[in-house]
């Protein structure tokens, strides 16, 4: 099979995209894409560090006559978030499958899954940069992290005592012709809550509700989007109120950093109710895609007649919890910035919802530019999960990346834009978690901007990473580093 970004230009950016979305690199598994590095590094004799984590830093010595300029860190990360459309092949594997790349006028995209451009188009800048001997820009310091999409765990390992750099470029942004000034801080969290199960014996309903756009629970949270681990809840809820019945499983949403767009609860009924059950939730498919009209165009609720069953269910009082934690966890917006117009200040989003024989746990992200609100949030979970007897366990935390008034990167990128492009880039805040606020922390002085090109429904199978602009984004990182 041939190359399908042949004769895109930059051509050699484009090659190690198409090159890099061979090979599977979901979060927690990029032993493949940082052994292809360190090949990159050896054949290109280049110096090189893999560390325990399978982070990699690879440096390049500048060609310049005069060598005492600072070295240029520029990071990005390995790892994507794997997710699939529903109706998509259910043999794909991201952990064996390389993705099948497609494009369709400026946009690049994947066939039926995720295109992980956030970050792969990183990787490709700067192996491109990395490969080109005749540029004149100074030392580089390339980082490729692991695991940014699972707590960023690979820059919270990384030993930045390996950086020799104080300037640091991040090329995780997805909106071109826009610099990055600082990030929220996260938090991600575990809420157990045990459970106990009965037989019961009835007619047997799936419960599905599917199609909704998801979406990064940073970048995405402000549009409205529907929650579908939470419009399950409240669903069940709903059927509550009408007749009883018996939860045999629940479960949605994939990673904690995307707003869920599936979930679905099997559930046991007694026979005489199928008709009131299908009456309630083809009613409340009704008032919800009407409250989510313009934003939602594509949600399905419906249920699923499956016959006769006897099984395994929650007994009352743990379907009673989890329908408490499923209507009572805060959801998306918090608090908007008071000083930036259209910036997410503090938000929560439940990603994953999972029962087991034991428990059920719910996953959920809270994220903001003020430290005192994210633990001011995270002590309100706490204490919503204890109060049902359940268990809370925060499994990463990282910081934000605070804004500073006198950056001299920024401003040497603000200048190589306006000659550029006769314009000035847009400064902005950003909601969702970058590694700058990692690095913020554990590198004392650095400096930081972070910038990308156009890319679309980032954490979602629509995801489209614009041609143009990714040309557009590599000649202006080249120009900045020339001005360093």
């Amino acid at each position: 099979m041939g190359s399908v970004l042949a004769g895109l230009e930059p051509e050699r950016v484009f090659y190690y995209f198409e090159e890099i979305s061979a090979i599977p690199r979901p979060s927690g598994k990029c032993d493949k894409i940082s052994d292809y590095i360190v090949s990159f590094a050896q054949d290109h004799n280049l110096e090189y560090v893999q560390d325990e984590y399978k982070n990699v830093l690879v440096r390049k010595k500048s060609k310049r006559a005069d060598k005492g300029g600072p070295a240029v860190i520029l990071q990005g990360h390995m790892d994507m978030v794997c997710e699939k459309s529903y109706d998509y092949d259910s043999k794909h594997d991201f952990t064996k499958d390389g993705l099948k790349l497609c494009i369709l006028d400026d946009m690049i995209f994947a066939k039926g899954t995720t295109l992980g451009a956030d970050d792969g188009i990183a990787v490709a800048y700067m192996l491109s940069i990395l490969e080109d001997d005749s540029l004149d820009i100074p030392d580089i310091e390339a980082l490729f992290t692991v695991d940014e999409e699972d707590g960023m765990k690979g820059a919270l390992a990384f030993d930045t005592s390996l950086l020799k750099g104080k300037l640091l470029i991040n090329l995780d942004h997805e909106v071109s012709g826009e610099l990055l000034t600082c990030s929220a801080g996260g938090k991600r969290v575990k809420c157990s809550i045990p459970v106990n199960y009965s037989e019961v014996s009835g007619i047997g309903y799936s419960i599905i509700i599917c199609g909704l756009c998801g979406g990064h629970s940073g970048m995405e949270i402000d549009k409205g989007r529907g929650n579908a681990n939470l419009l399950l809840g409240r669903l069940l809820h709903t059927i509550t109120k009408s007749m009883d019945f018996a939860v045999k499983y629940i479960g949605g949403g994939l990673t904690d950093s995307a707003i869920p767009r599936e979930a679905k609860a099997e559930i046991i009924i007694d026979r005489e109710n199928a008709d009131l059950l299908e009456s309630i939730v083809e009613k409340y498919s009704k008032i919800i895609c009407s409250e989510f009209e313009g934003i939602e165009e594509n949600m399905m609720i419906y249920a699923e007649n499956k016959g006769e069953d006897t099984a395994m269910c929650l007994d009352r009082e743990s379907k009673k919890r989890i329908g408490f934690m499923l209507n009572t966890v805060p959801d998306g917006i918090i608090k908007m910035s008071r000083k930036s117009e259209g910036l997410v200040r503090t938000s929560l989003n439940s990603g994953i919802m999972q029962l087991s024989d034991k428990e059920f746990v719910l996953i959920v992200n809270m994220r903001s530019l003020a430290e005192s609100e994210k633990e001011a949030l995270a002590d309100k979970i706490e204490y919503l999960v204890e109060t049902i007897g359940g268990k809370y366990t925060e499994e990463y935390d990282y910081p934000a990346w605070e804004f500073c008034e006198d950056s001299e990167l920024r401003k040497s990128a603000f200048e190589s834009y306006q000659r550029m492009f006769l314009q000035n880039p847009r400064l902005r805040g950003f909601h969702a978690g970058l590694e700058c606020g990692v690095f913020y922390k554990k590198i004392e002085g650095v400096d930081i901007i972070s910038f990308g090109p156009d890319i679309y429904n980032i954490h979602t199978p629509k995801e489209r990473l614009s041609i143009s602009s990714t040309q557009k984004v590599y000649e202006y990182l080249i120009e900045i580093l020339k001005n360093l």
